[in-house]
């Protein structure tokens, strides 16, 4: 709440702390919620998601156009409805107005964001984006959230590499390419 009270003189304090490189992730609180299954909830404060979203629209606009089509969490224009409603369209032309049989696999990784290796993420990003101050800025969001670990990290480690697999965008583009099927819709 202290943030938001004196809202403008915090973001011009950001914008500083922004410039110089001084600006330092804060910590998330954590909370669990149940609905409709257990999850751990972490969240940043207010100054900190502003920076968040200012990562976001430059990751957005480089990363974006390498998506396949049917990818649609987190894109503008896309997202849940949009994706219920594009796999009701596959079903009914698939199924030839469901006289056919067809088959839909649906997963959940779980623990996905918390089980990312963060020097992965990061090797992917510098790919793409050369400025040093921005790369700077990426690396500070990215290392300030909480790992999942305990004894299950192993597990994890193996369910990484099946993610990565599947899930990375040249495999999704190969896969539907070479796999005969119009669609291939993803939400994560």
């Amino acid at each position: 709440m202290e943030f938001e009270r004196h809202l403008e003189d915090n973001i011009f304090i950001l914008h500083d702390e922004l410039l110089s490189l001084k600006y330092r992730h804060g910590y998330y609180s954590t909370f669990n919620i149940y609905d409709p299954k257990h999850r751990v909830i972490s969240k940043a404060n207010v100054c900190d998601r502003l920076v968040h979203h200012l990562v976001f629209q430059e990751l957005y606009r480089v990363f974006e156009p390498t998506f396949i089509h049917h990818s649609y969490s987190s894109r503008i224009g896309k997202g849940t409805h949009l994706a219920v409603t594009n796999v009701s369209r596959c079903l009914r032309a698939t199924s030839r107005n469901y006289t056919k049989t067809v088959y839909a696999l649906k997963c959940d990784i779980k623990k996905f964001f918390w089980s990312v290796s963060h020097p992965k993420l990061l090797a992917i990003i510098k790919q793409r984006i050369s400025d040093e101050r921005f790369l700077a800025l990426t690396q500070e969001l990215i290392e300030s959230f909480p790992r999942f670990t305990d004894v299950q990290s192993e597990r994890e480690r193996e369910r990484e590499r099946e993610r990565e697999y599947f899930l990375s965008p040249p495999k999704q583009a190969f896969l539907s390419a070479t796999s005969h099927r119009k669609f291939l819709p993803t939400y994560i």
